[in-house]
């Protein structure tokens, strides 16, 4: 068994061009802060053996799946 968390936003969607590097520590779109949040995240999903995607879509929003495997 597994386990699922859904995140989801109803904003502007993520741009094509920032798709690759959202989970890179120190990329924001932002005018202020330090671009950590998602790289935080994505590093601690993966040391517990987790799994983080997203999908988006321009002008509806965007999900995050983060996936889990179950303790033995």
């Amino acid at each position: 068994m597994n386990y699922t968390v859904l995140v989801a936003d109803n904003g502007q969607g993520i741009p094509e061009s920032f798709r690759e590097r959202i989970f890179e520590p120190n990329f924001t779109t932002k005018g202020s802060g330090m671009g950590l949040g998602l790289a935080i995240v994505s590093r601690i999903v993966e040391q517990h053996a987790g799994v983080i995607k997203f999908e988006t879509a321009p002008g509806v929003g965007t999900q995050f799946t983060l996936e889990f495997p179950s303790l033995p």
